[in-house]
């Protein structure tokens, strides 16, 4: 197993060493990314435009090596134009017949570009595929390649227009990041690296194959019944109905995390386990993983709503509050 924690932490080195030589700052954010694609989920990622969003999704299929793929998402785009349709070909012969035509879904490392801006039906075609890891068409499933990652953006700012996702799909992402502005001195960096001759390049240091193996590695990764019942503590607390719900909890939140939000606790827990070269899950690793894996899964009451209390502040209430053991 040694062997096995060193190999898993000099692979994701390179890959965060490569990201670095792009991407300015964000480390948190890079780290949760990897995290999400080594756990088999999606990310959502929540910025202002502009910040580098694109670019990192980007950079991240150019070091593994993936097929990368980005959907612009407006108001007209239509299911097909995501998933692909059926067209007429027609043989040597003059016979037609319907040929499946991939969409632009059918890649390794998919950007949904402002998912909020395409209609309900679009948004879920994309959530089907990735919860399925499938494409139906005229009664065939297609299977997608793997790995299959989707990170979805969606601009905080401009709400006109727009089409929120319903609490129901928002569980199907793993993780929820929050993308802040640069600060001067990363500014400043991202200056001088982007207006020289020359755009910083980066290195192939891994392939499909070998994520699908650290994807294996991470759930092999063992966790102890105390670790796993605190994790279950967490995502209790947030249910307004439940005992181990502090005040807070009980004044602010009308709904509390589903069950997908004890799978992500878990699984991004035993993936930054093996960050640290360590073969075990940890109190600490649930507690890193709590905000991206549960603040898109708690819904707000009026009152919560009213007085702008955030999700992240339950959440961190709730750390303080439910013991480990």
């Amino acid at each position: 197993m040694a062997l096995l924690l060193e190999d898993f932490s000099e692979v994701v080195g390179k890959i965060k060493k490569e990201i670095s030589k792009v991407i300015v700052g964000y480390d948190e954010i890079i780290d949760f990314t990897i995290v999400a694609l080594l756990s088999g989920g999606h990310v959502l990622l929540e910025g202002v435009p502009g910040i580098g969003k694109t670019l990192l999704v980007k950079t991240l299929s150019e070091i593994l090596d993936l097929k990368f793929s980005r959907i612009q998402f407006t108001p007209d785009l239509m299911p097909a134009d995501i998933t692909g349709t059926n067209i007429i070909i027609e043989d040597e012969n003059g016979r037609k017949f319907f040929k499946f035509q991939e969409g632009p879904i059918f890649a390794n490392i998919i950007l949904a570009d402002e998912i909020n801006r395409a209609t309900p039906k679009t948004q879920s075609a994309l959530l089907e595929a990735m919860q399925e890891g499938s494409v139906t068409s005229g009664g065939n499933i297609f299977q997608l390649p793997k790995p299959f990652f989707v990170m979805a953006t969606q601009n905080p700012i401009e709400m006109e227009g727009t089409y929120p996702l319903p609490e129901a799909q928002l569980d199907r992402f793993f993780f929820k990041l929050i993308l802040t502005p640069p600060n001067e001195e990363e500014l400043l960096e991202i200056i001088d690296r982007t207006t020289d001759l020359e755009m910083p390049k980066v290195d192939k240091v891994a392939d499909g194959k070998s994520i699908e193996t650290l994807k294996q590695m991470v759930r092999s990764v063992p966790i102890s019944k105390v670790v796993k019942e605190y994790a279950v503590r967490i995502v209790l607390a947030t249910h307004p109905e439940s005992s181990y719900a502090p005040e807070k909890v009980k004044k602010y939140v009308k709904y509390g995390a589903s069950p997908r939000g004890a799978q992500a606790l878990i699984l991004g827990a035993k993936a930054f386990s093996l960050f640290e070269n360590r073969p075990n899950v940890s109190f600490k690793d649930i507690r890193k993983v709590a905000l991206p894996a549960l603040r898109h899964r708690i819904l707000l009451s009026f009152e919560g709503e009213a007085e702008g209390i955030s999700t992240d502040e339950i959440i961190k209430d709730i750390l303080d509050k439910v013991p480990e053991k």
